[in-house]
């Protein structure tokens, strides 16, 4: 198959039939609109929670405005319904807009109000769709803004995964690092800095630390609560609250706390509140505190475990499955190295954030989904990845006490023990000869008679 190629730029592709010459244009073009349609269906969708606390404030927003006389006893009834049923999961599959959508989230506010309106309509009369009896504007939608709620359905998404699932997942796995804090409390080890052997600990106060840095992590992240409970419900479009009751937002906010037994409340500030994404930013923040200690302390498990025979082997980790498909016997740290990844993502995630909180421009940040969508996969993430840790490795760890104490008698760093008797220079000086003859300090020190053997035993143990 030939084209002419006179007067043409051309790109050369393959088929069944040989080599084809496509005029450029052509082809780019087809790539630009393939490269379109990919965008506008990434595949990716807001997240359900988003979806979840959306469908939960318009079920209370309706129940505000018949309490207010704005909307009809049978048309509010039925968007309460049809929101209930959204919120149960039952209508997901009609969540159909792309996660990379209008910054404000419009697209999915007004998928809501279409898919609430249309079910409410087929309760009332027996056909879904349409736009009478019930109006996806001017009733389900009544009283509110997609700018002032879809920032607040982000809050209460956030804060309920917060509540329910990665504060209660950070105590659950303190507690399992508790257990094991306590377990090895009388097992003493080699400490390390700069990856060098330094003075001798216990295993349990290691994982003390790990401890105090969950216990840490989880007071961060209730830190931000205060700012992330205050709504923006009732600006409407910038702030000011144009075409909503001014007892609307009051009595909505009310409702969702006496629902939810979290306490939410009005913003101190609408137009900060739609303008900026500062709490969002502020949890992200907090969430990816977190996220580093779980890097700390899943790398610390694994090295303490590593080997097991020419590696450090203090800590003898579960086999959880064969970690080799070429080395038999092979079994690696899974769970530490899944968990480390979970925190590299909402390391990133966290980025991507801070990247869209500053793309608040006058009245409105135009990031919402995007900020929506990394969020509560960090928080969701990170729960996860924290009750994995617990269950699937920290329970099981044991120790390797012999091997924990074969280090410190082998250790140059017990002559620090020393230095208050012999003082700095002398002990250098001794553990430098102690390294050079492939001696232990101990038995350096005794044969140079430096001490009383009793002192020097009670001295290093």
């Amino acid at each position: 198959m030939t084209v002419d190629t006179d007067s043409q730029s051309y790109r050369e592709e393959q088929d069944s039939m040989g080599t084809v010459r496509v005029p450029a244009d052509a082809y780019y073009g087809s790539q630009t609109q393939r490269a379109v349609d990919n965008f506008m269906q990434s595949g990716l969708k807001p997240p359900l929670a988003l979806i979840r606390a959306l469908a939960l404030i318009k079920r209370l927003a309706a129940e505000t405005n018949l309490a207010l006389g704005l909307l009809p006893d049978q048309s509010a009834r039925a968007i309460v319904q049809a929101a209930h049923e959204v919120a149960a999961g039952r209508w997901d599959d009609q969540f159909v807009v792309d996660l990379f959508q209008t910054g404000s989230g419009t697209s999915t506010n007004m998928n809501m109000n279409e898919v609430l309106a249309g079910r409410a309509n087929e309760i009332l009369t027996g056909r879904r769709g349409g736009r009478a009896p019930v109006h996806p504007n001017d009733h389900v939608n009544l009283g509110q803004s997609s700018n002032d709620l879809i920032p607040s359905a982000l809050h209460v998404a956030a804060v309920m995964a917060i509540h329910n699932a990665l504060l209660p997942a950070l105590t659950h796995l303190q507690s399992a690092l508790a257990e094991k804090r306590d377990a090895f409390a009388a097992i003493r080890k080699i400490g390390r800095t700069h990856l060098q052997d330094a003075v001798p600990m216990t295993l349990g106060e290691a994982f003390s630390a790990f401890v105090r840095q969950i216990e840490l992590g989880g007071r961060r992240v209730e830190g931000v609560l205060p700012r992330l409970t205050e709504l923006a419900l009732g600006g409407t479009a910038v702030g000011n609250g144009l075409n909503t009751h001014p007892e609307f937002a009051a009595r909505t906010i009310a409702a969702l706390s006496s629902e939810t037994g979290i306490v939410f409340k009005e913003a101190a500030n609408r137009f900060e509140a739609q303008a900026a994404r500062d709490a969002a930013v502020e949890t992200s923040g907090a969430v990816k505190t977190v996220a580093v200690s779980l890097i700390k302390i899943a790398n610390d498990i694994r090295w303490m475990g590593s080997g097991p025979r020419c590696g450090i082997g203090e800590l003898q980790l579960p086999a959880l499955q064969p970690g080799s498909s070429i080395m038999p016997g092979k079994v690696n740290p899974v769970i530490p190295e899944a968990v480390i990844q979970v925190a590299y993502q909402v390391m990133g995630n966290d980025t991507a954030i801070a990247l869209a909180g500053q793309s608040g421009n006058f009245e409105l940040n135009v990031t919402l989904p995007l900020v929506a969508h990394n969020l509560l996969q960090s928080v969701e993430l990170l729960a996860g990845a924290a009750r994995l840790l617990a269950d699937k490795c920290v329970r099981h760890l044991a120790a390797d006490r012999q091997r924990c104490e074969g280090y410190i008698e082998q250790s140059l760093a017990l002559a620090t023990a020393l230095v208050p008797h012999i003082g700095y220079d002398r002990a250098a000086e001794l553990a430098k000869r102690a390294y050079e003859s492939g001696r232990t300090v101990r038995q350096v020190a005794a044969a140079e008679k430096l001490l009383p053997e009793e002192t020097l035993n009670r001295l290093l143990g």
